[in-house]
Formats: C-alpha cells, sequence, structure tokens
C-alpha cells in the first residue's frame, strides 16, 4: 500500500509538487526571519525551480524538448542569482 503510493508520486511527478510547496514554505520563512526582500528570495529561489521541473518533465515522460527547455532556463536563473548576492 504505501510502497504504490510511493510510485505513484513519482511516476505522477506529484513529488516535484511536494517538493517545490516545502520549498516555496522555505521562502516565506526566509522571508520573515531575515527580512529579505521578495525579489532577492525570489530569485534566490528560481533556479532550484527550474531544477525541480526539469525533473517533473523527465518523470512524467516528457519530450526531450521539455526537459532542455527548463534545464536552459536554470542557467540565466542561477547567473541572476549569483549577481544579486553580494560579494
Amino acid at each position: 500500500m504505501i510502497a504504490q503510493f510511493g510510485r505513484s508520486l513519482f511516476e505522477s511527478g506529484h513529488i516535484v509538487d511536494l517538493i517545490i510547496v516545502v520549498l516555496i514554505g522555505e521562502v516565506l520563512v526566509f522571508l520573515v526571519r531575515r527580512r529579505e526582500s521578495f525579489a532577492n528570495a525570489v530569485v534566490a529561489a528560481l533556479p532550484g525551480i527550474c531544477l525541480l521541473l526539469a525533473l517533473r518533465a523527465s518523470l512524467t515522460g516528457a519530450g526531450w524538448t521539455s526537459i532542455a527547455l527548463w534545464l536552459a532556463l536554470s542557467f540565466p536563473a542561477h547567473l541572476a542569482d549569483l549577481w544579486r548576492r553580494p560579494p
């Protein structure tokens, strides 16, 4: 029963949805506790979200172009994150 539930979480890609919800919760905690700007928090989370969406596309059997798109979008997101961080 539990194994089937776990398998369906991965096969449907919903495990990635769950991880993204946790990541958004982490961003909200980060905003409240550190009093960080919303833009900085979103830019910090965006590369991870793009990579997670590439994983979701892969798990659900999407074409290689969808996977490549999310992977390609993660690179400028990483660059933006690095650019916004103080030295």
